[in-house]
């Protein structure tokens, strides 16, 4: 199963418990920098982080922070950053004080998951789609122009060979009026969307299985707001249909990977194997799925 990365994911981190993985010590810039490798910092600009819920509220460096806190039967402090904010989870037993003491020394981790959920938030707004004559979408990692363009029946897709530097090839003629309600537009395009997706899922999953030499029963689109995908052990796939946003090395990556699930149902170390038999650079499209944001159709 392949977690939906559109979707905004919530970093959590427990005190007590032992992390996935330690967080980095800050890195000493080096004495003498060549200008092949330039010392980079990142720096954080001072910003207020309010969660909605919010009864208390601490400066941690330059930020202050508002934090939801929930007394829970539990034996350690956990941190949760979500899109809302920061969560804090505490046994019932621990003062404020030691909780204040918690949060400091992990400031730097909250700080860093608080700014990039602000930062996921701000480019997921600039993801909605406005539905209108030339409105632009993701398709398969390019830019498709929207064209309301009467004359043709459905939605036909021109990749114009000719188009100037920096402007979009590809336009997608809709066979609407100019005058097309935004919610006409907004069906229309999604309808060709889904096809297109079928279409191109059902071409990579026959090329996957027959490489992976394992057997798919049945394809299926899904419009889940959590997952990317899934597999059953009955060789069913479920695919989500948003995938077609998306380059194609991505798609194949949730493509290998749900059929990497009719050998191996879980994640252990030999699934992930399997995975890298076929596409071998899996990590950088996983990344690029998890960092990516999704166009809001809505």
């Amino acid at each position: 199963m392949t977690r939906l990365a559109g979707a905004p994911e919530a970093s959590q981190l427990s005190l007590f418990d032992e992390p996935a993985a330690p967080l980095p010590a800050p890195a000493a810039p080096p004495a003498s920098p060549t200008p092949m490798s330039p010392p980079v910092e990142t720096k954080l600009v001072p910003v207020g982080f309010q969660h909605p819920r919010a009864q208390r509220e601490i400066r941690l460096g330059e930020h202050l922070v508002a934090y939801e806190l929930k007394r829970a039967r539990r034996r350690s402090i956990g941190f949760i950053v979500g899109p809302e904010g920061l969560s804090v989870s505490a046994p019932r037993w621990v003062g404020q004080a030691e909780i204040d003491d918690a949060l400091r020394e992990k400031a730097r981790w909250i700080c860093a998951k608080l700014h990039e959920q602000h930062e996921r938030s701000k480019r997921q707004l600039q993801a909605k789609v406005e539905w209108r004559d030339g409105t632009s979408i993701p398709f398969l990692g390019d830019t498709v122009i929207v064209v309301l363009d009467p004359r043709v029946a459905g939605a036909v897709l021109n990749a114009d060979a000719d188009a100037l530097p920096g402007v979009p090839k590809l336009t997608l003629h809709v066979g609407l009026p100019q005058q097309a309600a935004p919610e006409q537009i907004r069906d229309a395009v999604q309808s060709w969307l889904q096809r297109q997706a079928r279409r191109v899922f059902e071409e990579r999953c026959r090329h996957f299985a027959q490489a992976l030499n394992v057997r798919m029963t049945r394809l299926s689109l899904s419009s889940a707001s959590t997952r990317w995908g899934s597999a059953s052990a009955d060789g069913s796939i479920r695919l989500n249909w948003r995938l077609i946003h998306f380059a194609l090395p991505i798609i194949d990556y949730v493509v290998a990977h749900e059929l990497a699930h009719l050998r191996e149902m879980n994640h252990s170390p030999a699934f992930w194997d399997v995975v890298r038999s076929v596409v071998p650079d899996y990590e950088r499209s996983r990344g690029s799925l998890r960092d990516g944001v999704v166009p809001i159709l809505e």
